[in-house]
């Protein structure tokens, strides 16, 4: 499994390695909503809640599915700008700008990614215009809790509304506790950018890309780049570009954007923390032997991101539902998945900080 890029006809000149502070203020609110992703991140995470405004707090909760399960393209605009060439503001001020300048069908489609569960990198339907579609969201809205089921209602009646909430709130983010880390990380990402732009100039794109990651590699003769991960996905550059942005927050997120019509990006952290103690040997048996089948790989993926109903993942992995609560049972049984009840809906999660004890290879794999 994996996602490809096909750069057939790329000239070196279009692939800019550019650091971007909206990517990196979605990677913060992903490392504070689910800190258990972010180990080497306790301590800052634990810094900046402790001075929370409870009102801002309240705030991030009301759309946090577009950060905590995993992240929202509508962190990278840029890559949506037309001709495919855009390169990341160097304020967040101008970031912003960039996520003003989308449709209003590109921003609720990307806004209701994790939702919809829509074709991803190919051409699909308007959510706005398509009543089916908004029935649809609605309903696995409904699904994920009252929240998000108001917050999609809201996006559905007036994009517009809350594309000025959600602007403000990222604002509001920056002042609160983004300014301050940004002043840190912006000299290392954009160190880490001149690095790679370096590689890429004296050594080629093949050499760039095996800095950024082990599991980035290149296809000179097919010119296509392809990245490991528990996930199948396509995209192209056909005329535009490709953009490597780095993350400093992001391990141990290697994101790949390769929406239908949008810029392909690959979203890289800088590097890794040291290797976890590894688990005793009656766990390590346990839990690896759930975890041997390739079904309950790809389940754990989407467990990881977000909890899930076993009627949810039947859909997303084309399975039925006795299928999948029988691989759910096993992982269950080897302490590996939570379950927790809201309403008549059962829902399902990865223990993310039990799986943290197999090893930091494994939990790479399934987050990358």
């Amino acid at each position: 499994m994996s996602v490809r890029i096909d750069i057939a006809g790329l000239r070196q000149e279009r692939v800019a390695v550019v650091p971007s502070p909206l990517a990196e203020l979605g990677m913060a609110l992903h490392a504070l909503s689910e800190p258990g992703h972010h180990p080497g991140l306790q301590g800052w995470v634990t810094a900046v809640t402790a001075r929370f405004d409870t009102h801002l707090a309240d705030r991030m909760c009301e759309a946090d599915f577009l950060w905590r399960s995993t992240f929202s393209d509508l962190f990278m605009p840029f890559a949506g700008i037309p001709g495919r060439g855009t390169l990341p503001g160097a304020t967040l001020a101008e970031d912003l700008d960039l996520l003003d300048k989308l449709t209003d069908e590109q921003f609720v489609d990307a806004a209701l990614e994790f939702t919809c569960a829509m074709p991803y990198d190919t051409e699909a339907a308007d959510t706005l215009s398509d009543p089916e579609l908004r029935d649809r969201a609605l309903a696995l809205a409904a699904a994920r809790g009252p929240q998000q089921m108001r917050f999609t209602q809201r996006l559905l009646a007036d994009p517009p509304r809350i594309r000025a909430w959600l602007r403000q709130f990222l604002e509001d983010c920056d002042e609160a506790f983004f300014a301050e880390a940004w002043s840190r990380l912006r000299h290392q990402l954009a160190s880490d950018a001149r690095h790679k732009t370096d590689l890429l100039h004296r050594k080629g794109m093949g050499e760039a890309l095996a800095s950024v990651s082990p599991s980035v590699t290149l296809d000179e003769p097919a010119a296509r780049i392809t990245i490991d991960k528990l996930g199948i996905g396509h995209t192209a550059t056909l005329d535009g570009g490709l953009l490597l942005v780095p993350t400093s927050l992001g391990w141990p997120h290697l994101s790949v954007l390769h929406r239908y019509g949008w810029q392909p990006v690959l979203h890289y952290p800088m590097g890794s923390p040291e290797p976890v103690a590894p688990p005793s040997v009656e766990q390590l048996t346990l839990r690896m032997t759930a975890l041997s089948h390739p079904v309950r790989m790809r389940l754990c993926r989407s467990l990881a991101r977000s909890a899930f109903t076993t009627s949810e993942l039947a859909q997303v992995h084309g399975m039925t539902a006795p299928e999948i609560s029988r691989h759910v049972s096993v992982l269950k049984k080897a302490g590996l998945v939570t379950t927790r009840r809201r309403g008549r809906y059962v829902l399902h999660q990865l223990d993310v900080t039990v799986v943290a004890r197999l090893g930091s290879d494994f939990l790479e794999g399934i987050l990358r």
